[in-house]
């Protein structure tokens, strides 16, 4: 656009007033590009403002390299007007994605924060856990050991059960031989005293029947010696008497 401007500059000299205005704030306005954008906004608004001024019959007055060099500068107040409008809607924008990238920041740095939480519980439950495997590896241990002893007892119990029941079996073997042995010798026994009993009871009335001879001939010899021992008169009424008394 200079080299342009540049090579439009030959004919100035027959421009008017405020063809030569114009031309100065097209300059000013390219000289000030590196300002900042409201200097520009400025400086363009006063470029249209000077040549709206400029009525047709001005116009009518100049050439066609100056009508060029108008017809360029109004270009060129329109591609700034409107590189001014997309630079005020990439400002909107951009102010609207540094309040979304400061919201997403506080956002991040809250995450941040209940992340920090979350991995500072997470530390603590593995911690937990850690001490809860440890306690159960060592309950595990101990239940390994006592399992193991228990086995060894267990066995042992069975030999001690077994032997007992091998005790046992022998015991009960004799008590049965000696349960048959004493039934045997209660049946003997009792056979023996039947035997006894039946030999008491005719004993005893062997006895009853000795006691019995024995009575009577004590009666005869009492009997005999009374007779003996009486006079023969009184023996005869003696014998009668106890003939009488035998016959009645």
């Amino acid at each position: 656009m200079e080299a342009m401007i540049f090579k439009k500059k030959e004919p100035v000299a027959r421009l008017s007033d405020h063809e030569f205005k114009a031309a100065d704030v097209v300059s000013a306005a390219q000289d000030t590009g590196a300002e900042e954008a409201g200097d520009k906004a400025e400086a363009a608004a006063a470029a249209e403002e000077t040549f709206t001024v400029m009525s047709s019959s001005s116009k009518a007055n100049l050439d066609k390299k100056s009508l060029d060099l108008i017809f360029a500068v109004e270009q060129m107040i329109q591609a700034r007007q409107h590189a001014d409008r997309n630079i005020h809607e990439l400002q909107d924008r951009l102010n609207h994605a540094n309040n979304h990238v400061d919201r997403l920041n506080r956002d991040v740095k809250n995450l941040n924060k209940v992340i920090e939480e979350r991995e500072k519980n997470i530390l603590e439950l593995e911690n937990k856990l850690i001490e809860k495997n440890l306690k159960v590896d060592q309950v595990m241990e101990d239940y390994r050991e006592l399992q193991t002893a228990m086995s060894a007892e267990t066995e042992e119990l069975k030999g001690v059960i077994d032997l007992e029941q091998q005790k046992y079996s022998g015991l009960l073997q004799k008590h049965n031989e000696a349960q048959a042995e004493r039934n045997k010798r209660i049946n003997e026994l009792e056979e023996k005293i039947s035997r006894l009993e039946a030999e008491a009871i005719h004993m005893r009335q062997k006895y009853e029947a000795t006691r019995q001879e024995k009575t009577y001939l004590a009666n005869m010899i009492q009997d005999f010696t009374n007779r003996m021992s009486v006079p023969f008169g009184n023996a005869n009424s003696a014998n009668h008497g106890q003939d009488g008394g035998r016959d009645s």
